[in-house]
C-alpha cells in the first residue's frame, strides 16, 4: 500500500527548539514600550514574565534545549502525524504531492500546548503560582489550562465575550482543566470597567481581554502573564512541528517546493515554516513559503509596522 502518514518515535521526537533569530541577516529591531516609545527592557518584562522566557525572547542562539520535563509531557501527543494527502491530490487531479502536518492530536485539540507547556514549566520553575491570559475562540485559553493542571499553577482566563457566549463547551473544557473563565471586558479589572463605561454591550476582543490579563499580571508579584502567539519565545516552542516534518519528509524520500501556514499571530506559521526557512538562510535548501491570514484581520498584508 502507498504511504499515508509517517510516523516517529518518540525518541525522533526534537530535543531543542529552532531560534531563527540565530540565521536572520541582521538582527531585528528591538521591541518598544508602548508607553514611552522607548526599546523595552528586560527589568519592564519581569512583572509580566519569567526571567528564563524574557532571555529566549531576545536569544541569538540557534538551539534552545528542550526541558526533560517539557519532553516527557510532549510525549503524551508528539510526535505528531505528517499525512500524505493522496485523496486531495487525487481530487485535483494534480501531479503535485500534497503533505499535511497534523497538530489536532494533542489535548486540547491544536498547536497551542507546544508552548502552554514550555510556559508553564518556567514559570513554575521560577517560583510563580497563577498565571493570565486571554483567549478568543478557546484554543490557547484550553492548553494553558491543560499547561496548568499540570504543573499546579492557577489559572485565570479572560476571555472574549462573544465567543463566552457562543462557545460553551470550549469554556466548559478550560473549567474542566481547572482554569477561571472571565467574560470580557469584565467589572474586575479597571479596563474592563472603562469599556464598559463606554461600551456597555461590548462583545469584547482580544485586546480588551489582553489588557485585563495584564493588568491582573502587573498587580501581584505572584502571577505572570502568558500569550500563545505573536512573541519570539512563543514561535521558538513552536518550531517543534517543523523539524519533526523535515524529519517525516526525510523519511518520505520528499522535500518540499512550497511550505504554507495560515497565520494570525503568526505560531502556527512559524511552528511549520521557521525550520524550512532557517535551512533556506543558510543556503542548504531552497523553498518558498507563504502565509495565508483572514482578510477580515489582514495584519501582515495591510497592518502597520510599528
Amino acid at each position: 500500500m502507498d504511504t499515508i502518514k509517517y510516523v516517529l518515535t518518540e525518541n525522533q521526537m526534537p530535543k531543542a527548539w529552532y531560534n531563527i533569530q540565530a540565521d536572520l541577516p541582521q538582527a531585528l529591531p528591538p521591541v518598544l514600550n508602548p508607553g514611552t516609545g522607548k526599546p523595552i527592557t528586560a527589568d519592564e518584562l519581569l512583572p509580566l514574565f519569567p526571567l528564563a522566557l524574557i532571555e529566549q525572547e531576545v536569544s541569538q542562539q540557534r538551539w534552545i534545549e528542550i526541558p526533560d520535563a517539557v519532553r516527557s509531557i510532549y510525549c503524551q501527543w508528539r510526535p505528531t502525524p505528517l499525512y500524505r494527502a493522496r485523496r486531495l491530490e487525487q481530487a485535483l487531479d494534480t501531479p503535485a504531492k500534497i503533505y499535511y502536518k497534523y497538530e489536532g492530536v494533542s489535548p486540547s485539540g491544536s498547536h497551542k500546548p507546544n508552548t502552554a507547556v514550555a510556559q508553564a514549566y518556567y514559570n513554575k520553575q521560577a517560583g510563580v503560582k497563577k498565571l493570565t491570559t486571554e483567549t478568543g475562540a478557546g484554543q490557547w485559553g484550553s492548553s494553558l489550562a491543560f499547561a496548568g493542571a499540570l504543573f499546579g499553577l492557577e489559572v485565570l482566563v479572560y476571555m472574549v465575550k462573544v465567543s463566552y457566549q457562543q462557545k460553551p463547551y470550549r469554556r466548559a473544557l478550560m473549567e474542566t482543566y481547572g482554569a477561571r473563565v472571565v467574560a470580557s471586558p469584565s467589572t474586575q479589572t479597571q479596563a474592563g470597567r472603562k469599556i464598559l463605561a463606554q461600551h456597555p454591550n461590548s462583545n469584547g476582543s482580544l485586546g480588551i481581554a489582553i489588557s485585563e490579563a495584564v493588568e491582573v499580571a502587573a498587580a501581584d508579584e505572584q502571577t505572570k502573564y502568558a500569550l500563545g502567539s505573536v512573541l519570539n519565545h512563543v514561535l521558538l516552542h513552536q518550531t517543534v512541528i517543523g523539524q519533526e516534518a523535515l524529519t517525516q519528509l526525510e523519511m518520505a524520500g520528499d522535500y518540499p517546493d512550497i511550505v504554507i501556514g495560515c497565520t494570525g499571530g503568526g505560531s502556527n506559521f512559524a511552528g511549520i515554516a521557521f525550520p524550512f526557512i532557517g535551512a533556506k538562510l543558510r543556503g542548504e535548501r531552497d523553498v518558498q513559503v507563504i502565509a495565508v491570514e483572514p482578510a477580515a484581520c489582514p495584519s501582515l498584508t495591510r497592518g502597520k509596522y510599528a
